[in-house]
């Protein structure tokens, strides 16, 4: 946004149909840069990813039905079974589905419902890449949830709108549904399914290093989720995403994205799970599963995997000095979970 620097002089005028004009404020409103020689409302600040027809009446509002929820899922063609499941049952509930091809194979995908859902290609990205670049905020304004998934989930005992229900009612901004306890790979406990409970907050560890008790107030104790397979946001909260590929920001930083209270706002659902198969990704072919392939595409996730860490470790490097510099250079900002010394 930048305000007009119109030179007009000062007080009122009058136009051609005799109407005044305060030039004053005129000169003070705000507009959107490149827009100065346009009529303010003509433009558009925000669209979505609907799929419009090229023909056919329009709603009364010039706009036609729209979802208000939104599903993100990196795939490749090699968990086309488990996508599909997945696909399935989002797109029963009504919800906008967008599926990331790291692996650059699309044309495979058509099918019951290949055309229903929108596709990007990028060879050897991470949602989080593509995230960046296709979920712009002005974009996904007008969905109320997205759901940025990994393809190696398992939905049997999920359902999209129960979750949504129980979101909306315990006011999380931030969220994931649980893993189910032992069916799924588990990289943080905190992610692990509670039975009996709707949803959690907090984790507990009362021996070890790390320990978490029930006065902690920082991640990963509390206000936290992880952010790799199976993260649930607001849309507003899309600012949030860097140019980094491997994380958003950092884990222990995402309460800051959350309005209000990070140990109110984010959460764990546990009455809507899923399993985590940890499955090899980012067109990597399991060992066991190795078949013959195209080598244009990329190699074996063995080859990969020391690379990739290396990289996302580097990144978490990367992103903890933006974090101190920008600290340290806006003035203005207050830490709102500043611990004491």
């Amino acid at each position: 946004m930048i305000c007009s620097t119109m030179q007009l002089s000062p007080g009122f005028g009058l136009n051609k149909t005799q109407k005044y004009i305060d030039f004053d404020n005129c000169k003070r409103e705000c507009r959107l840069a490149g827009t100065e020689g346009l009529p303010k409302g003509i433009i558009s600040q925000t669209s979505n990813l609907e799929v419009s027809p090229l023909t056919g009446p329009l709603s009364e509002k010039g706009k036609t039905t729209r979802s208000s929820y939104l599903l993100a899922v990196a795939v490749g063609i090699k968990q086309k079974t488990l996508v599909n499941k997945i696909v399935n049952k989002f797109l029963a509930n009504d919800f906008v589905v967008m599926l990331f091809h790291y692996d650059g194979i699309v044309e495979s995908w058509n099918g019951a419902w290949g055309d229903k859902v929108i596709h990007v290609s990028a060879i050897n990205q991470t949602k989080w890449w593509f995230a960046k670049r296709f979920l712009h905020p002005d974009i996904v304004a007008e969905y109320d949830y997205i759901f940025l998934w990994d393809e190696d989930l398992g939905v049997e005992y999920f359902h999209p709108e129960r979750y949504l229900s129980i979101i909306k009612e315990e006011g999380l901004e931030i969220s994931q549904p649980a893993l189910a306890s032992g069916k799924s790979e588990v990289h943080h406990h905190i992610t692990v399914r509670r039975s009996g409970l709707r949803v959690h907050r907090r984790y507990y560890k009362l021996t070890g290093g790390g320990r978490c008790y029930d006065n902690s107030t920082a991640p990963p104790c509390v206000g936290w989720v992880e952010m790799m397979d199976s993260c649930v946001f607001k849309s507003s909260l899309a600012l949030c995403v860097n140019d980094l590929i491997h994380a958003w920001g950092l884990d222990m930083q995402l309460g800051y994205c959350a309005q209000g209270d990070r140990a109110v706002n984010v959460g764990v659902v546990d009455q809507e799970y899923i399993i985590h198969f940890g499955l090899p990704t980012l067109g990597g072919l399991s060992n066991e599963n190795k078949t013959s392939t195209d080598s244009s595409h990329s190699k074996d996730l063995s080859d990969l995997e020391p690379l990739v860490r290396l990289r996302s470790y580097n990144e978490m490097k990367i992103f903890k000095k933006r974090w101190d510099k920008a600290v340290k250079e806006d003035k203005c900002w207050v830490d709102p979970y500043k611990q004491p010394q």
